[in-house]
């Protein structure tokens, strides 16, 4: 995707759909290409186009390991941003949208199946 409409101003950059965020690519190849032939609403519109290409949120964050330990100096980071997004959660319940997040699709399907019986 690229971070700006107009032409010669950044090159084009990859965007991951899980974690919503922009990387820079690895490939000197990604260099020479332009944002702008992309444009800023690139992703946005493949994910209108190909509905079935958007990945399911996922509750499981990140946990950085060192040699298969836990490192845990962003535990209390992890904990606001968890706490945050709890009351995200309820305030977009409360208002009757869907978050999309995978944990909730889980929790209609039980609860679909508990009425059947």
């Amino acid at each position: 995707m690229g971070q700006h409409d107009t032409p010669n101003i950044s090159a084009v950059k990859l965007y991951c759909a899980k974690c919503e965020d922009i990387y820079n690519p690895k490939s000197s190849r990604h260099a020479s290409i332009d944002g702008a032939y992309f444009g800023t609403s690139f992703h946005n519109i493949l994910f209108q186009v190909y509905p079935p290409m958007v990945p399911i949120k996922s509750t499981r964050r990140y946990e950085p390991r060192v040699f298969g330990f836990k490192v845990h100096a962003a535990a209390t980071l992890m904990r606001w941003q968890d706490r945050k997004r709890d009351d995200m959660k309820i305030r977009v319940k409360g208002a009757g949208l869907e978050t999309g997040f995978k944990e909730e699709e889980t929790e209609l399907d039980d609860e679909m199946e508990d009425d059947d019986m």
